[in-house]
């Protein structure tokens, strides 16, 4: 099977409904065949767990039911032949399919195409990411995926979405987060730029909870995170005399490259900190340390 170049699919699904057969419209089924513009039905279509989207607001798909009830299906969705051309998995334009269900169509207007499981994930990754339907939870749980399973780099994955480098590095972070954080920032009571100002705090789940009583602002959480701190009950770190940890923090500058500070907590005990003012510099210090970014 060729697969889909990376260029080819960061141009969005576009570039893949344009190409390929030419389109066909047939309500009979055609085992294991693939390619062109037909009617299926609709009992012969599935759902897809590769699909990043796992939460639908059903207020939006009531009003896509009404829509659909009214003047149909006006953009094919994408499915891949399953279980020998017996059925067909959907690849982009659930909701679109799920809208159909509940509106009693029995056909469903669709573009098959022979998909890896790969390409199929790209592929919902570009229509939901474009179409700003995923949350930033699907979104960063999207991404991990195809870096896990695919061994996808940033730079590789941000180049196939058509995304930047630092929006991927950003939106994967999130993924530090408490479960509770993580949950806000599904359903949508704490936005992405709420969630980044916690990441470094000491206590990002009081923080969540601080931040959504008061309806602060993104401005407002990242100034409340600054003067939190590493928390109120914390003992300041104390830079230490000792010219031995002045001349280490010298050699690990002058090898990384970057500014390098230690901080003391006790006589055993502190903190090292690797400043990097941008992701080439973090890049540098990962290869380095033999860890692959």
């Amino acid at each position: 099977m060729t697969a889909l170049p990376k260029k080819r699919l960061g141009r969005g699904l576009a570039a893949l409904i344009g190409d390929g057969a030419p389109a066909e419209t047939t309500t009979e089924q055609v085992p294991g065949r693939a390619g062109g513009l037909r009617e299926l039905p609709i009992e012969l279509v599935q759902s897809n767990t590769l699909n990043p989207r796992k939460v639908f607001n059903e207020e939006d798909l009531d009003d896509l039911v009404r829509s659909v009830a009214e003047k149909g299906i006006l953009q094919p969705v994408v499915v891949r032949p399953v279980d020998d051309g017996q059925h067909y998995q959907i690849v982009a334009g659930e909701r679109r399919w799920r809208a159909a269900q509940k509106a009693g169509l029995h056909h469903i207007p669709a573009l098959v195409r022979e998909l890896t499981d790969k390409e199929v994930l790209e592929i919902a990754l570009i229509e939901n990411v474009q179409r700003a339907d995923l949350n930033p939870v699907e979104e960063a749980h999207g991404y991990q995926q195809l870096i896990d399973q695919f061994d996808y780099t940033q730079q590789q994955l941000a180049e196939s979405i058509g995304k930047s480098r630092s929006h991927i590095a950003n939106t994967l972070r999130l993924m530090a987060l408490p479960a509770s954080v993580l949950e806000a920032l599904q359903t949508g009571k704490l936005t992405a730029g709420h969630a980044r100002a916690l990441i470094a705090t000491e206590d990002p789940q009081s923080l969540a909870q601080k931040i959504i009583a008061l309806g602060l602002s993104v401005r407002q959480a990242e100034a409340l995170a600054r003067d939190t701190g590493t928390g109120a009950e914390s003992k300041p770190e104390k830079k230490a005399p000792d010219t031995n940890i002045a001349a280490v923090e010298k050699l690990l500058a002058e090898a990384l490259g970057l500014k390098v500070s230690i901080a003391m907590k006790s006589a055993e005990k502190g903190k090292l900190t690797i400043n990097y003012n941008n992701l080439e510099q973090l890049d540098t210090v990962c290869s380095k340390l033999g860890i692959r970014s």
